[in-house]
């Protein structure tokens, strides 16, 4: 269970999520397969930004692995309670809002707009220099690993 950490409905899940999850990382599969399955289950509902499509989609479109590619379409699009939002002018004035304020970069800024636009207040992602941004609340996949 992703626990106590998470107050809210909806969720916003940073792109380094999905890969850790697709790439079975050492240090994290265990926290993400948790994070996934409590969104499967209908827990939360999860939101990312298209970004995360794009982002996920570079390596296997490097190494040729069609196969992948296809998977990982098929999986985020798909996915149980889980909405890949397109980027549309309100996220992008939220996001630039964002970059101005914080300065921070373009695609953290859409993925952060992406969950304050789908009316979370709840980020997962181990970026911890993103935790200046104060329009939400960031959970660090290595903080709340330990409590799920």
């Amino acid at each position: 269970m992703v626990g106590k950490d998470i107050k809210d409905k909806i969720i916003g899940i940073d792109t380094m999520i999905f890969i850790y999850h697709l790439e079975d990382h050492p240090d994290y599969a265990l926290s993400t397969e948790k994070i996934f399955e409590a969104v499967e289950r209908g827990k939360y509902n999860a939101v990312t930004s298209v970004i995360t499509l794009l982002e996920i989609l570079v390596k296997p479109k490097r190494d040729g692995n069609l196969t992948a590619v296809k998977d990982y379409k098929d999986l985020l699009l798909t996915f149980p309670h889980l909405t890949v939002i397109d980027l549309n002018v309100k996220i992008s004035d939220i996001a630039s809002d964002l970059r101005a304020k914080y300065n921070i970069k373009t695609p953290d800024a859409v993925q952060i707009a992406t969950t304050i636009f789908a009316g979370s207040k709840s980020f997962i992602t181990n970026d911890e220099s993103l935790k200046k941004v104060n329009e939400v609340r960031f959970l660090l996949l290595d903080e709340i690993g330990k409590t799920l």
